[in-house]
């Protein structure tokens, strides 16, 4: 369950995203969905020419691709996604425009349940849900993985 609390942690990109999302009704939650997945950053030339160098998110049903990357303290994150899956480049949108610029603890502290924070629940299955998720683990982790080396 979402409290006050975490609400309150959200970082600013994110907060927006998800007031955003709120403001809007059910219907048009899904056609701002759908206008991210047209705004999914390109990949920097560096992942393009080699996608491998991203990590498989196996909980989305779609071939994702995410990597969260941390340079002096602040994170970027990439991901990919097929043109042919405009929920998933959607949900993968918002994680690259709002963790993008975020220091590591700031990301670290986004709540596990932000995508459900955005009111998409009844218009996307739990399970496109669950991929967005699946992102958001994978970039905390390797923001984990890279303060430890």
């Amino acid at each position: 369950m979402t409290d006050a609390t975490t609400i309150d942690r959200l970082p600013g990109q994110l907060a927006e995203i998800r007031d955003d999302f709120l403001a809007l009704g059910e219907p048009d939650r899904l056609q701002l969905l759908l206008e991210f997945s047209r705004e999914l950053p390109e990949l920097p030339a560096r992942y393009a020419a080699t996608p491998g160098l991203l990590e498989r998110v196996q909980e989305c049903q779609s071939p994702v691709r995410a990597f969260a990357e941390v340079a002096d303290g602040v994170v970027h994150f990439y991901a990919t996604a097929p043109q042919e899956a405009p929920t998933t480049r959607g949900f993968a949108s918002i994680l690259a425009q709002g963790l993008s610029g975020l220091t590591t603890q700031q990301v670290l502290d986004v709540p596990d349940e932000f995508p459900l924070m955005l009111g998409l629940t009844r218009a996307v299955s739990a399970l496109r849900l669950n991929g967005m998720a699946g992102m958001l683990t994978r970039a905390k982790r390797q923001v984990r993985e890279q303060l430890a080396a």
